[in-house]
C-alpha cells in the first residue's frame, strides 16, 4: 500500500499559537483526516553539535538546551525533530522542563521577547543511521530526508535550531513566499 502524501508548508510552525490552539502538526494532519502527535523524548542541557553551534553563533561545544521529540502520524514514527536553543534564552524556562510547552516553542519564545521574524531552511538527503532506522521503521538502504530550520528574531539573533529528520516516502515539503 501507498502511503497518502500531501504537501507541508513550513509556515504554521513558525506562528505563535495559543494553548487552547491544536499544535500545528495535530491540525495539519486533522486536515487530512489523520492524527498528529509528538512524543517527547530528551530534554536537557549540552554540549551544541559543530553545525548547531556555527548556526547559533556559539563557539563549539557550548552548551544549549535540545528538546528531542518523534513525531507521528496515526500512531506511527514518521519524524525525528530536535530543537536547539542557546542557555542564554532558554535555561530555567519551559523550554528546559521535560514536558510539553503550551502554545508552542515558538509562542514560548515569543513571550521571552525573542519572537521568531525570519527563517532559514535547508533541506537535504542522506543515508539513514541504524538508530535512524530503527526508530522511523526504515529498512536498511533507506534514505532520510533532513531539514535543518534556524529561526531568527527581529534583531537576526539565532533563537531555534531544529533538526527534522524524516522518512521521505511520506513527506513532501512546499515552499511558498509572498513578495
Amino acid at each position: 500500500m501507498t502511503e497518502q502524501k500531501w504537501a507541508s508548508v513550513s509556515t504554521p510552525y513558525l506562528q505563535p499559537r495559543t494553548a487552547e490552539q491544536a499544535d500545528a502538526w495535530a491540525a495539519e494532519a486533522a486536515q487530512h483526516g489523520r492524527k498528529g502527535t509528538h512524543r517527547l523524548g530528551e530534554v536537557s542541557e549540552q554540549p551544541a553539535p559543530p553545525e548547531v553551534a556555527e548556526r547559533l553563533g556559539l563557539t563549539p561545544g557550548e552548551q544549549v538546551i535540545v528538546r528531542r521529540r518523534i513525531v507521528l502520524l496515526d500512531d506511527q514514527p514518521v519524524e525525528l525533530a530536535d530543537s536547539y536553543y542557546p542557555v542564554t534564552i532558554a535555561r530555567g524556562t519551559r523550554l528546559a522542563e521535560p514536558r510539553k510547552v503550551p502554545g508552542g516553542a515558538v509562542a514560548l519564545l515569543a513571550e521571552l521577547g525573542y519572537e521568531p521574524r525570519h527563517a532559514e531552511e535547508d533541506v537535504h538527503a542522506r543515508p539513514a543511521s541504524e538508530d535512524e532506522r530503527q526508530a522511523l521503521g526504515l529498512d536498511r538502504h533507506d534514505w532520510v530526508l533532513v531539514l535543518t530550520r534556524t529561526l531568527r528574531a527581529e534583531n537576526g539573533e539565532p533563537v531555534e535550531i531544529s533538526v527534522m529528520t524524516m522518512n521521505p516516502m511520506i513527506r513532501h515539503l512546499r515552499y511558498e513566499t509572498t513578495l
